[in-house]
C-alpha cells in the first residue's frame, strides 16, 4: 500500500464555500474529529464606535496569499503531527453581512489530540501573515481596516 499525502485544501476564491464539502475533502479513513473556524461578515461592528456595515470588500495578493496559507498548513502539521487534513479558504470580492468570509478546518483521529488548537492557530496565523485586505463600506463611507501585524524577516 502506498502512503498517500494528507489532504490539504488551500484557496483564495470569489465563490461561496460549502463546509460539508470541506469536511469531505479533509476526511480520511482515520478521521474521527474535525474542527472548523468559519469567519463571517458582521452586520454590526463594535470596533471603536458601534456601527452598521453594508458590506466588506476583500482583496488578496493571490499567489503570495496561497503560498502563506500553505506555510500555515505546514506549520500546523509540524506543531500537531496528528492533524491529517487541513483546509484554509479565504473569500475575496464583495461580501455581505452573515456571509462566510474565511474558513480554517483541521481533521485528526481524535478530538483531544490538538485539533481545536490547530484550527485556532490556523486562523490566528492567517490574520498575521496572509496578504488579504478588507474595506468596510457603510452609509457613512468606506474604510480600509488595518491589521496590527508587521511581518518579521523571513515571514
Amino acid at each position: 500500500m502506498t502512503k498517500k499525502e494528507p489532504p490539504t485544501i488551500i484557496a483564495i476564491t470569489e465563490s461561496e464555500f460549502d463546509l460539508n464539502d470541506l469536511l469531505a475533502q479533509i476526511t480520511t479513513p482515520a478521521t474521527g474529529a474535525a474542527c472548523f473556524f468559519a469567519g463571517t461578515v458582521r452586520g454590526i461592528t463594535t470596533r471603536t464606535d458601534p456601527h452598521e456595515t453594508d458590506y466588506l470588500e476583500y482583496e488578496a495578493y493571490n499567489s503570495m496569499a496561497e503560498a502563506k496559507m500553505r506555510q500555515i498548513a505546514d506549520e500546523i502539521r509540524e506543531r500537531w503531527p496528528v492533524v491529517k487534513g487541513v483546509a484554509i479558504i479565504q473569500r475575496v470580492g464583495r461580501l455581505y453581512p452573515e456571509t462566510p468570509s474565511v474558513a480554517v478546518a483541521c481533521s485528526a483521529g481524535h478530538r483531544d489530540t490538538g485539533v481545536f488548537e490547530a484550527a485556532r492557530y490556523g486562523i490566528d496565523r492567517l490574520k498575521e501573515i496572509v496578504p488579504v485586505w478588507k474595506k468596510e463600506v457603510n452609509s457613512d463611507g468606506e474604510e480600509w481596516i488595518e491589521g496590527d501585524y508587521t511581518p518579521k524577516p523571513g515571514e
